[in-house]
């Protein structure tokens, strides 16, 4: 069995801060943690990776999203960012927000029987204003990264996706209805992973609502557990008799996200 999580952190350094850190790999022990929201150069990190190899993936600018891969196992082999292949054929260029390609957001991990993919997707934003980005070209390419590694092997993915799926994903689905995270382009985006032969593990054990990953800060919106279901792990058709688990953990914080999980038997 091998157990890989991944999480939101929305600032590794806070995490550390908090003491909450060294808690969650105690209790938990993953074999492999992906991370999303790192917020600091690799230097800058200074959590206790004992046991793992660590592999980060830090935006040009400071601060700012990232992602890293924490393995017990050493991959054979770890690609940073989309291949430029991919960048051309889908014109993934910046916005007035900047270049996504800039910005740490996907890391993928090969290992003898799966490719790992973690991802922190672009947010459309209150306005929308990212929207064309996330819709065009973004979870576009994503997919089709993800099918070019699953040519090789099966692939599991995981991260932040900024999107609620369906209304079983978030408490408050109807005045949400068009807002980020909640838009038919981005809800479509989804779909099309599923369309393309991805399975949402969790639902292979969970249904209906209740299941949320994010909450607001305001409100006490996590104690009323008034929150969306963003976080997720996809897996490729050819691994689904493989899962044997997926999980939420609500009770791990640090972060206004929560870490999901999935559990395998290669």
């Amino acid at each position: 069995m091998i157990k890989l999580y991944s999480w939101n952190v929305n600032g590794i350094r806070a995490v550390q801060k908090k003491g909450l850190w060294d808690p969650f790999i105690a209790a938990e022990k993953p074999d492999i943690v992906c991370l999303q929201e790192t917020k600091a150069k690799p230097e800058q990190i200074d959590i206790n990776t004992d046991g793992y190899n660590a592999f980060y993936y830090s935006a040009v600018k400071p601060g700012y999203s990232g992602t890293a891969i924490l393995s017990k196992k050493p991959p054979l082999q770890v690609l940073n960012g989309f291949p430029q292949n991919i960048i051309e054929a889908f014109n993934l260029q910046g916005d007035a927000y900047g270049d996504p390609n800039q910005e740490g957001r996907v890391i993928a991990a090969e290992y003898e029987k799966f490719w790992l993919v973690t991802v922190y997707t672009p947010n459309a934003k209150d306005d929308l204003s990212r929207i064309p980005l996330r819709h065009k070209t973004w979870d576009p390419a994503f997919l089709a990264y993800c099918k070019h590694l699953e040519q090789t092997k099966p692939v599991v993915f995981c991260g932040d996706l900024n999107v609620a799926h369906t209304e079983d994903d978030l408490a408050n689905p109807k005045p949400n209805r068009g807002k980020k995270g909640f838009t038919e382009e981005e809800r479509n985006g989804f779909q099309n992973f599923v369309n393309s032969g991805f399975i949402d593990t969790l639902r292979l054990f969970k249904q209906g609502n209740g299941f949320y990953t994010w909450w607001s800060y305001f409100a006490k919106a996590r104690e009323r557990n008034v929150g969306w279901r963003i976080d997720y792990f996809l897996v490729s058709t050819t691994l689904k008799d493989s899962v044997k688990d997926a999980a939420v953990h609500a009770n791990v914080l640090g972060s206004d996200h929560c870490p999901v999980s999935v559990t395998l038997d290669l």
